[in-house]
């Protein structure tokens, strides 16, 4: 309560990703457009399996709602990030930053969650095919999702507190373009080590343990691949590929970002837009360039709307 009493600074300004006004210019036209793909993209594909009566499974439905938290994800920090390249001062209130920072983390692990149960649904769709029904029914489903929004709030939760324990009463320059933890964290008039590291643990741990988890599901279905028909490894090859490269292009940057205790690197900001512009992009492009049912569920919903 003390550190809260004695919090001064009103609002924080983004130093941004660049001084030069033309390349400011240049980024924000390209971000605006892969905002607007991101939602497109993720909207069709939401739109997709709720209106084809063939995708109504698990995996759909967990793709349906890795599109929600991508849309959520992305439209925490682009409109920020947006607003400060086209503005000269470039500020955002103290009580503004600490709730995009929590709702920056709530979908992040929310994401980091759903990916590891879309692995386990893979798992068990491949490995133990005959008991896929009863495994991974609706209920189930819907608890898992429930549980993974549970989990995503909770680390939130915990992130927040963490930053708003801490005084800001001096610096108030951000090195970034929206509010992070470890940015934020960074202008408190304490020491943050301890801090730091307990936010390390927190994020880093459960970043690299559902990273590990999601390569060891993988490999395990990899392996029991070779007592598949050629068609059946044709088609887990393709949807497991998938899923890989949206967990490898999501965690690659989670992982460098939030495994570093006090410490920043010159690539960070280039990460940081990759991970929040990128990567949300990422997920529609993927699932509809390789998967060969999103594909056509889609060419047929265009043609019922046209002929309509």
């Amino acid at each position: 309560m003390d550190a809260l009493n004695q919090t001064r600074v009103t609002e924080f300004v983004f130093l941004g990703l660049t001084e030069n006004w033309v390349l400011e210019i240049l980024l924000s036209v390209a971000f605006f457009v892969t905002y607007v793909l991101t939602l497109w993209g993720n909207s069709l594909i939401i739109v997709t399996v709720v209106f084809t009566l063939r995708l109504h499974t698990p995996m759909y439905f967990f793709l349906s709602n890795l599109s929600f938290i991508d849309i959520c994800h992305s439209s925490v920090t682009v409109p920020t990030m947006l607003e400060a390249l086209l503005l000269e001062r470039k500020t955002i209130s103290f009580d503004n930053c600490i709730a995009q920072l929590f709702f920056l983390h709530l979908f992040a692990c929310a994401e980091i969650f759903l990916l590891t149960v879309m692995a386990y649904d893979r798992y068990v769709a491949i490995c133990a095919l005959l008991h896929y029904p009863n495994v991974m029914n609706i209920r189930v489903c819907v608890q898992l999702v429930f549980a993974l929004w549970l989990g995503g709030t909770v680390h939130s939760l915990v992130q927040t507190f963490l930053t708003i324990r801490l005084p800001y009463c001096g610096p108030n320059i951000i090195d970034s373009y929206f509010c992070d933890v470890p940015p934020v964290i960074k202008l408190a008039c304490t020491d943050t080590y301890l801090t730091g590291m307990l936010i390390v643990s927190n994020s880093g741990t459960i970043s690299l343990t559902c990273f590990l988890v999601l390569v060891t599901s993988y490999t395990v279905i990899l392996v029991s691949l070779r007592r598949q028909s050629a068609e059946g490894r044709r088609k887990a090859l393709s949807t497991c590929s998938a899923h890989f490269m949206v967990v490898a292009f999501f965690f690659g940057p989670c992982i460098f970002l939030y495994t570093q205790p006090d410490t920043s690197f010159s690539m960070d900001k280039v990460v940081s837009v990759f991970y929040t512009v990128v990567t949300p992009l990422l997920n529609p492009l993927i699932y509809t360039l390789r998967n060969e049912e999103v594909k056509s569920a889609t060419k047929h919903l265009r043609q019922k709307q046209i002929f309509s």
